[in-house]
């Protein structure tokens, strides 16, 4: 039995499925309700959507889409992606969502991810933390899809999360989203020593050598990837796949 969680992370925009390179130049990649039924053959972890079209082109929630995706998964799934209202929280609970991902929110509405966990239950509740260098190698926060800078240093904002209630965090390095160079350790070995609540590692994997190390080196608690997932070969043929647990058994049992 695997001591850990290795997480595919599906992109959406529209209908459909993208991939990016450092948060830019979404790619289409295919139909997500194709992916999540691989997914399930393939007896994958959990799942995790997020919807990150363009602000000015979005719409609202696509609940019709998310329910259809509730209903294929045979997994764990989380939706993260134009959250603003408590009420949208519930109605994604109510289709089978089982935590919802908070990130542009969280700027606008500070006390938001309290008033969340109040409502639902800190486990119910993950923020996103997309994450860039600024001078001096600072980390800085970003939000709407890595289009706006925050302000906020990406550590204090992690342990500000947590202490509103929320009882999971996706840190996602956007200079190494989409590259397959692995994740940034240096980051998530950070922010694991600065909170309790699970941390999920995002931004750059390429091999399951980079799980291990961000799980088993920067003491994530999940890892979190796309483009190994989606992608197959040098010339990155879409093929949506996952690994075997033989293939993952050497690194976390």
């Amino acid at each position: 039995m695997l001591l850990t969680r290795i997480i595919p992370c599906l992109l959406l925009e529209g209908q459909g499925l993208v991939k990016t390179i450092k948060f830019k130049n979404p790619t289409y990649i295919g139909d997500p309700i194709n992916a999540v039924k691989i997914f399930n053959e393939k007896e994958s972890d959990e799942l995790l959507v997020l919807d990150i079209s363009n602000p000015k082109k979005f719409s609202g929630i696509n609940f019709e889409l998310i329910s259809n995706i509730a209903e294929e998964c045979f997994m764990p799934f989380s939706y993260g992606g134009g959250i603003t209202e408590l009420g949208q929280i519930e109605k994604l609970l109510r289709l089978g969502v089982e935590k919802v991902v908070l990130n542009s929110i969280t700027k606008k509405d500070p006390e938001f991810i309290n008033k969340a966990s109040i409502a639902f239950g800190g486990s119910t509740i993950i923020v996103s933390i997309d994450v860039k260098k600024r001078l001096f190698n600072k980390y800085g926060v970003f939000v709407k899809g890595g289009r706006s800078y925050t302000g906020f240093n990406a550590l204090d904002h992690a342990v500000n999360a947590e202490e509103q209630g929320a009882g999971e965090l996706i840190i996602t390095s956007m200079e190494r989203d989409g590259t397959m160079q692995g994740y940034d350790l240096d980051l998530i070995k950070l922010i694991t020593g600065l909170v309790s609540i699970p941390v999920i590692a995002s931004g750059g994997a390429g091999e399951i050598k980079d799980f291990d190390l961000a799980i088993n080196e920067a003491h994530a608690s999940a890892a979190a990837a796309g483009s190994i997932f989606v992608y197959h070969g040098r010339k990155k043929a879409v093929l949506i796949n996952y690994p075997t647990t033989e293939e993952l058994e050497p690194y976390f049992t």
